[in-house]
């Protein structure tokens, strides 16, 4: 197994989210926040995970108050906000550092030293996406949308 794919997280709910269910999936790991001027993208993230999970795609939500504190509520208040504004139904783990000496594993794999895109996150709603061999095939920008051309056309190739 690739190391993205040995990584264990937490779930919004509080249970465990393992990645190795995910190994032969293409995931697109976004650092997310409920008040930040971007988070409409959960819309997005969400009509792209719905088009593309038969064709096994994923968007895995990681939310962060990294970012000028746009991720304030607890893990309950982050499930309902998706839930009731966004509908989202793709998996969300629960809160992780994504920059800084307590960086969650799986961004040090995804963005630290010797990593394929390596850089500290620039703000709420970075992707990257991974590939179902758990390699980094791609990173965007937080401004990228889910719809943006260039993001459907690396999902499409990572899932051909």
């Amino acid at each position: 197994m690739s190391a993205f794919h040995d990584l264990n997280l937490r779930a919004l709910d509080g249970q465990d989210l393992p990645l190795a269910p995910y190994k032969g999936q293409v995931v697109l790991v976004v650092n997310v926040a409920s008040k930040c001027g971007l988070t409409p993208q959960y819309a997005g993230l969400e009509n792209l995970f719905q088009q593309y999970r038969d064709k096994g795609f994923t968007v895995l939500g990681l939310p962060c108050n990294q970012f000028a504190g746009q991720e304030p509520g607890s893990e309950e208040d982050i499930r309902e906000f998706c839930s009731l504004n966004y509908g989202v139904t793709f998996p969300l783990g629960s809160k992780i550092e994504v920059n800084g000496s307590a960086r969650h594993p799986l961004y040090r794999l995804l963005a630290g030293e010797g990593a394929e895109f390596p850089g500290d996150i620039t703000w709420n709603f970075e992707k990257f996406l991974v590939g179902k061999d758990g390699r980094v095939l791609a990173r965007f920008s937080p401004r990228t949308a889910p719809d943006d051309p260039a993001l459907i056309q690396a999902v499409e190739k990572a899932l051909a």
